[in-house]
């Protein structure tokens, strides 16, 4: 199936306010995606209305968030249970930096209903950093029973590659990359046997499944409950083990 695991909402303050959980079913419906997930900056408070319209639309919803580590490494923290996606989104929001948002300046953070009506707007900005490692994050996630991949690893910035020169070891499910094979100041990246995903890391509609990518595994073995209801956590890991290595 085609799978997306890295899109923005109306929640991170860098996303577009046309990017309601709605709108994005929407459109990956509309781009042939099936597997799709909500990741916004240090919170989950879009997915209720996300998981609730995702059979809609025939998609299969991961629930998480893009956490931001205290190197300022952009990390997607994925679940396929919602309570366990609030409860850490509950606990990062209690370790986040706690630097007031300017709407005006940088950008509003709304979460909203199924209906698109807006219920609430977050206090804290959201794309600051977590007081939480890149080697402890990992843990954590897996805790609170998710999976960890850090992002866009071949980006010049908030990766893992920019903040310390290289990829360091840990429970990694994956690695999200721009483009395979991963390249950083024109030098091939050593992404030491992980799996590799691409994903659209999208804050606008138009770029929901520019980068998508391709799952080995069927829907009913990732949603043997039927359409409606949590994937499976265990058949999503092992899918993604089989992703292509480099």
């Amino acid at each position: 199936m085609l799978a997306d695991l890295h899109n923005h909402s109306c929640l991170s303050p860098c996303g577009s306010l046309d990017l309601s959980p709605r709108s994005i079913l929407e459109t990956g419906a509309g781009k042939g995606i099936k597997l799709m997930a909500l990741t916004d900056h240090n919170s989950s408070l879009n997915c209720p209305p996300f998981a609730k319209l995702s059979a809609q639309y025939g998609i299969i919803p991961i629930f998480g968030l893009e956490a931001t580590t205290n190197e300022e490494i952009h990390v997607l923290c994925l679940f396929t249970s919602l309570d366990a996606s609030m409860a850490f989104s509950e606990y990062a929001y209690s370790i986040i930096t706690p630097f007031l948002n300017n709407p005006q300046k940088t950008g509003d953070q709304v979460y909203v209903d199924a209906d698109d009506n807006i219920e609430g707007e977050v206090e804290y900005y959201l794309v600051n950093p977590l007081s939480l490692s890149i080697d402890d994050i990992g843990a954590k996630v897996i805790e609170y029973g998710g999976i960890v991949i850090p992002a866009h690893v071949d980006r010049p910035a908030f990766s893992m590659s920019s903040q310390l020169g290289l990829l360091v070891d840990g429970p990694w499910s994956a690695l999200e990359c721009v483009r395979i094979p991963p390249v950083v100041n024109d030098f091939p990246l050593n992404t030491k046997g992980f799996p590799l995903i691409t994903s659209s890391d999208a804050h606008y509609l138009e770029y929901i499944g520019r980068r998508p990518f391709e799952l080995d595994v069927t829907a009913e073995e990732l949603q043997p409950g039927g359409s409606g209801t949590e994937a499976n956590m265990e058949i999503f890991k092992q899918a993604l083990g089989r992703r292509l290595k480099w």
